[in-house]
């Protein structure tokens, strides 16, 4: 598969070409920056150091006459383009690249949320391409990995919503919750949650463990959504650099055990190497720079409650990683072919 990457300048893009430039299916042939980016001209490993002698691939800009130089043509030789970009660009431009048969991957929300009245309210933006958005197909891998391989246009989950919803899914997707009943996530993100620009809010002197955006973060419907449960999401801001967990609350149903919920994980995840059903709480430390997701729980059969918690590294399976895994679901391949090198980290 031979790729592009829009937005190879922030920290998610920059995961995702470390990744794709590692991977011996997947080939880069260009790395795209915004129009007016000031990284134009540097080299991939010029801006991100991590990358010398691995990744010298020129940066270049993407605009309309780029498009028509190198993809307006009949032998482009693109497959597909990953979108690590604002949401309204990847709206913008998606339908181009699949109007051209290239396969698009999302890493940004342009294609997250199916109801088109949902973005003025979430992103800010009036969605103008509504014929992508009906075929856009939701991407998260270990789940909806036959959808993913049919599709043109992959949606790659927000970095919450992965954990929540790999926390959730086994318990839903098995009717053991009580319906109707409140669902609440409590997330803690580093920074990086926030992208590369500058700015006075994420700066290291100026963050503590902070709540935002409490009951209107854009995730709260994305997960709500996929789950196919309303849920209460309160996300919070903590002074690290990268990784997220979430805790998950909610009701069983009164006949629920525990045995039927282990059952549940067990089942879900078995053949999936890179969810890892561990015996503890799980550790931000232990899945940063990582494509691993770890979850553990904890049931009160007299309560009837449930207590589910979630660790990602939100720049890997939280985004870069789990779209590898989507191009692999793609290409035919194991979801976590490449993934798996170095001890799991690439």
């Amino acid at each position: 598969m031979n790729v592009v990457v829009i937005g190879a300048s922030g920290y998610v893009g920059a995961e995702l070409v470390g990744l794709l430039t590692q991977h011996d299916k997947i080939f880069l042939q260009h790395l795209l920056v915004s129009e007016n980016s000031d990284s134009s001209g540097k080299t991939f490993a010029e801006l991100h150091a991590r990358w010398q002698g691995v990744c010298e691939v020129p940066l270049h800009s993407f605009s309309q006459q780029w498009f028509d130089q190198h993809i307006n043509i009949d032998n482009h030789g693109v497959d597909a383009v990953f979108f690590a970009t604002p949401h309204e660009y990847s709206a913008q431009w998606a339908q181009a690249f699949i109007d051209a048969n290239i396969k698009v991957f999302d890493l940004s929300g342009g294609f997250r949320l199916k109801d088109a009245k949902q973005y003025p309210i979430h992103y800010g933006f009036e969605h103008q391409s509504l014929t992508a958005l009906q075929q856009a197909q939701y991407g998260l891998a270990e789940w909806q990995a036959e959808e993913i391989a049919k599709s043109d246009l992959i949606a790659v989950p927000g970095c919450y919503p992965t954990a929540s919803l790999l926390a959730l899914k086994p318990i839903i997707s098995n009717h053991l919750h009580l319906e109707n009943s409140l669902i609440v996530v409590n997330g803690v993100s580093g920074v990086s949650g926030a992208g590369r620009k500058a700015a006075l809010a994420t700066s290291f002197y100026e963050v503590s463990l902070t709540p935002y955006n409490i009951l209107q973060h854009r995730h709260q419907p994305e997960i709500s959504q996929e789950a196919n449960a309303d849920v209460i999401f309160n996300p919070h801001l903590a002074p690290y650099k990268r990784g997220l967990l979430v805790t998950i609350t909610l009701q069983l149903k009164a006949d629920v055990s525990a045995e039927q919920i282990d059952n549940a994980f067990t089942q879900a995840y078995q053949n999936k190497p890179l969810v890892r059903l561990v015996n503890t709480w799980p550790k931000i430390d232990n899945v940063a720079y990582t494509p691993f997701a770890d979850i553990h729980w904890q049931v009160d059969e007299e309560k009837h409650v449930i207590v589910v918690s979630c660790a990602i590294d939100n720049l890997l399976k939280g985004a870069a990683s789990q779209a590898v895994q989507c191009a692999n679901i793609s290409l035919g391949l194991p979801s976590e072919y490449s993934l798996l090198a170095q001890g799991g980290s690439l």
